[in-house]
């Protein structure tokens, strides 16, 4: 190869690697948001899937180590340090396996988070009262996805009879994230005489089920997205490596990392 070449090869795996650094910057946001998150959709998958949370783990710590390995990559690919360029190469196979890894996981698990998010909304339901400090989190949680929804219950406002406070209150007390006109948490009463049913209620018809899945279908398939993007520069950047490391050893046998 000639010393055009090997410049050429150089300052390509220069770019591949800045890019590298800055879709490991990505990847390392996503793993946070799913750990950190806890005013929208993602506190419930939190607490109610062990594999997202894996999954989450293994995406932070993959975009933590992609951007050092980004940053070295640079660095050898610069001043042509063979060995940082080896560290590169093998780093980067582990860092792309760990990456397949994660993603299987959480496409796989999809069905199995659905359902284990729709038990754990139920739950959460039934035992719903704005006076439990230990549950406000996940309470407010769900409080923000009614109202941004514009939705009631999971699959229905139904759904609510079940709660213990609104049952004991003989459904005269319906969720304010729920109303049309409130932007509260907690409990709201109506004025009625007589019987009262969830007909009665000032709340959106919809339950939130279709929605929330949307969300999470839409959101999961950008994660899978950037992971693969990042998959593919990664075994371009594997190649460009390992040709100009091979290059570097051809073109003086006396160059040492500098």
């Amino acid at each position: 190869m000639g010393s055009d070449c090997l410049k050429v090869t150089k300052y390509f795996l220069f770019l591949f690697n800045l890019l590298f650094f800055i879709l490991g910057a990505v990847i390392l946001g996503f793993g946070l948001w799913i750990l950190l998150d806890k005013i929208s959709f993602i506190s419930f998958l939190q607490t109610s899937s062990e594999s997202l949370k894996v999954g989450a783990y293994i995406l932070t710590g993959v975009g933590a180590i992609t951007m050092l390995m980004g940053f070295l990559g640079c660095l050898g690919a610069v001043n042509e340090i063979r060995c940082l360029l080896g560290l590169y190469i093998t780093f980067l196979m582990l860092i792309l396996l760990a990456q397949v890894a994660a993603g299987l996981l959480i496409y796989f698990q999809r069905d199995t988070v659905k359902k284990e998010m729709s038990t754990m909304i139920h739950e959460l339901i039934q035992d719903y009262d704005p006076g439990r400090e230990d549950k406000k989190n996940i309470q407010d949680a769900w409080d923000y996805v009614q109202r941004k929804l514009f939705c009631c219950g999971w699959t229905s406002p139904e759904n609510w009879t079940e709660n213990v406070i609104i049952r004991n209150k003989s459904l005269t007390s319906y969720p304010c994230s729920c109303s049309n006109g409130t932007a509260d948490s907690g409990f709201c009463d109506i004025l009625a005489n007589g019987t009262v049913s969830v007909a009665d209620w000032p709340v959106h018809s919809k339950g939130c089920m279709n929605n929330v899945e949307s969300w999470l279908q839409d959101n999961l398939g950008i994660i899978l997205g950037v992971c693969t993007g990042v998959a593919v520069i990664e075994l371009l950047g594997m190649v460009l490596a390992i040709s100009l490391c091979k290059n570097i050893h051809r073109e003086d046998y006396t160059k040492v990392p500098k």
